[in-house]
């Protein structure tokens, strides 16, 4: 597919899109540059300090971050933008050369919308880029048309707190959320409450996953709800022993935001 066909209208009409780029090596944010200009309007900063200096003047409607940079490094400077009331929205993707798989997990449970390992493929990232800008347009007009339709309901288990609010950051804006961090609360509101959606981790204290899922499948109104699991376990034999007992589908940590909605958004289509 073309790098063209990745581009939202607004990139060809003149209505670009602004992004600020931040890395502290020359030559990177010169590559960046030339690569993204042609579709976006790009500001390249060499430091976290003047990140938000130019974000006092410039409202960005996506920021780009490296990681190993002085001062303050790009997971610090997301935790900052994340507790910021006018910056917190703002979707951030990492472009760093850390490779590992711990890097990867902490950009994203931080936050970030994406993580891109350099050298990167370009027409990756301006998808990536796309879908920040244009999450669907059909669940966009479910959302605003409320005399059609309600948000759907979607409950988040896990005992990890920075991952339920990385879930949280990703979803709240089109659905209703809500969190438990203990999985002993879970059935009582179940119980309790209507749920359109189950997101929920494996390993947990008190009950797992595995003992959850029955006890779930064995409420009547929540039979064919679809329950999809978030977890670092990606083995063949534990997707087989969960889908057996009605797992409808599995994220393996780390994910991106877009895994993540493009899957809720798939089975609350099918089962909503």
């Amino acid at each position: 597919m073309a790098i063209s066909d990745y581009i939202s209208t607004s990139a060809v009409s003149g209505m670009r899109k602004k992004i600020i780029y931040v890395d502290d090596v020359q030559y990177s944010r010169f590559t960046l540059k030339r690569k993204l200009g042609e579709y976006y309007e790009i500001y390249t900063i060499e430091s976290t300090k003047k990140l938000f200096e130019v974000t006092d003047k410039i409202q960005p409607d996506l920021i780009i971050l490296d990681i190993n940079m002085p001062e303050m490094d790009g997971y610090e400077t997301i935790v900052k933008l994340k507790n910021n009331d006018r910056l917190m929205n703002i979707p951030v993707i990492f472009i760093s050369s850390r490779d590992d798989k711990e890097s990867v997990v902490k950009g994203l449970s931080l936050g970030a919308a994406d993580y891109f390992i350099k050298p990167f493929d370009t027409a990756k990232l301006i998808e990536s880029i796309e879908k920040q800008f244009n999450p669907g347009s059909e669940n966009k007009v479910k959302i605003e048309d409320k005399e059609k339709k309600e948000m759907a309901n979607i409950l988040i288990i896990d005992d990890i707190t920075s991952m339920l609010r990385t879930i949280h950051f990703s979803l709240h804006n089109k659905y209703n959320v809500t969190l438990l961090s203990k999985s002993e609360l879970v059935m009582e509101y179940l119980q309790q409450n209507d749920t359109d959606l189950i997101l929920m981790d494996l390993l947990m204290p008190v009950l797992n996953g595995f003992e959850l899922i029955p006890m779930i499948r064995a409420l009547p109104k929540y039979a064919i709800v679809p329950i999809i699991i978030i977890t670092t376990e990606g083995r063949p034999e534990i997707k087989e022993k969960a889908a057996n007992l009605g797992v409808n589908d599995f994220i393996v940590k780390p994910f991106s935001q877009n895994e993540l909605n493009d899957k809720v958004e798939k089975y609350l289509k099918m089962y909503k």
